[in-house]
């Protein structure tokens, strides 16, 4: 509530200064609020443009170490693996995603064993990387199954926590996959490995550039309607993350970011859990390509993220990270 009335209260007052408004302000972002994510390609010593991405590149394994240390450096607190897996070694089923040896698994020993605990690793549980067809899941008569995929989810989950994987990010939408997951790692002795779920994930128009990115888009003949949120609901976002936290989620997260602040303000205030943002994809290239073409200043990177933080978010999982961390660093 307001007391006082104009002009014995002029809110401009406390505006007038850069002092004065900074001791004001009510959000501030900083490097913990921040994850970093990572395309990994086969190969070595590459780095591949991502055409629909500006400035985002995809990585072979032996380029990590420079990419790790950077995100150190910045305080950036964790990053997260995505595969951009090879045509030849997708099929039907997604097999790929059960090879200790593929990029994800690969990457994680990699990075456990050069840095120990100085960054969390996240790693991705979903079948789409590895499918030739391009869904999360099994498919039959152009259906996800549900069960049967929870299945191979288990499975996935198990081998990149055996990897060295810290935090277990299911984004695949499976009913009841996050108990089976957590059931699958305390039976396992992987009581400490976290599970951020992808609760509210929507079906949304703005994926496209990351379906570039690990090789996804031209395989996926169908939308993912039948698994994914409907853009239209937000009260079914309750239902998904209240269940997500009943079967044992410690975080949950909210995807894609920007246009879904109001569910992240929402799922925030009612479950009192945290809850992360995801800046997707098609986010970041437009505030890059709305940059380049100067239609927008680029502090409105810093803007959008702010509001993230505005809307109640605990961190962020965003392809700015590592360059607005180096800028907060430098203030």
């Amino acid at each position: 509530m307001i007391t006082g009335k104009f002009p014995s209260l002029r809110l401009r007052r406390t505006r007038k200064f850069t002092w004065s408004r900074k001791l004001i302000q009510e959000n501030n972002l900083s490097s913990n609020d921040f994850i970093y994510p990572i395309f990994l390609i086969e190969g070595k010593n590459k780095k591949q443009p991502i055409k629909s991405m500006p400035d985002i590149y995809k990585y072979t394994i032996d380029k990590l170490g420079t990419l790790v240390s950077n995100a150190i450096k910045n305080k950036i607190p964790m990053v997260a693996l995505f595969p951009s897996t090879p045509k030849k070694k997708k099929d039907y089923n997604g097999n790929e995603a059960l090879n200790e040896n593929n990029l994800v698994c690969r990457a994680t020993r990699y990075i456990k064993k050069r840095f120990k605990n100085d960054i969390g690793i996240m790693c991705d549980v979903a079948l789409d990387p590895y499918t030739s067809h391009g869904h999360d899941g099994l498919i039959k008569k152009n259906y996800v199954l549900n069960d049967i995929t929870i299945e191979i989810l288990k499975k996935q989950s198990l081998l990149q926590a055996q990897m060295g994987c810290d935090v277990i990010a299911p984004s695949d939408m499976m009913d009841g996959r996050i108990g089976a997951i957590r059931k699958a790692l305390d039976k396992n002795n992987f009581q400490n490995v976290c599970i951020l779920s992808y609760s509210a994930k929507y079906a949304s128009n703005f994926y496209g550039p990351f379906r570039d990115a690990v090789g996804s888009r031209s395989n996926l003949k169908s939308d993912k309607k039948t698994y994914q949120m409907d853009y239209k609901n937000s009260n079914e976002a309750f239902r998904e993350i209240g269940l997500d936290i009943k079967e044992g989620a410690d975080i949950v997260m909210i995807k894609p970011g920007m246009p879904y602040l109001d569910i992240i303000k929402n799922i925030k205030d009612k479950f009192k859990i945290p809850v992360f943002a995801y800046q997707v994809s098609g986010e970041y290239s437009l505030l890059k390509n709305g940059i380049k073409m100067n239609l927008i200043k680029d502090e409105a990177i810093m803007e959008s993220l702010v509001a993230f933080k505005r809307a109640g978010a605990s961190a962020i999982i965003t392809y700015f990270a590592l360059e607005i961390a180096k800028k907060l660093k430098s203030f």
